[in-house]
């Protein structure tokens, strides 16, 4: 039984799919936490070096002290950067790291330097 077109190429992303990306990715960071915290995260990876989770994650414990939010609303936050495609999460034992998603960067940087 052969394969029928649409499952043999891959799926490309139109250019609607993009700009709904780039909306989600927007809305998240219209919130001035979530900004903070994007911004810290991003902050983090371009001074390093480093290109694999485990030597530029950080742990979300810190960003509820550090910013004065209750530790589910930083939860919550980071929940939203995550679903709009803008970090990236693994858990490890009890810790938890996020890091920035390179490509979305890309793309926000893109998108604001026309």
């Amino acid at each position: 039984m052969s394969k029928s077109k649409a499952e043999t190429e891959p799926v490309t992303a139109t250019p609607e799919d993009e700009l709904e990306q780039m909306a989600r990715m927007f809305k998240a960071l219209s919130n001035p936490h979530r900004l903070r915290i994007y911004r810290e995260l991003a902050s983090c990876v371009c001074k390093s070096v480093a290109r694999t989770p485990e030597e530029f994650g950080n742990c979300q414990c810190g960003f509820a002290e550090r910013f004065g939010l209750a530790p589910s609303t930083v939860s919550h936050h980071f929940k939203e950067l995550r679903e709009a495609g803008l970090i990236h999460m693994k858990r490890e034992a009890k810790t938890v790291l996020f890091w920035v998603d390179q490509e979305a960067a890309s793309k926000l940087r893109h998108v604001l330097n026309g």
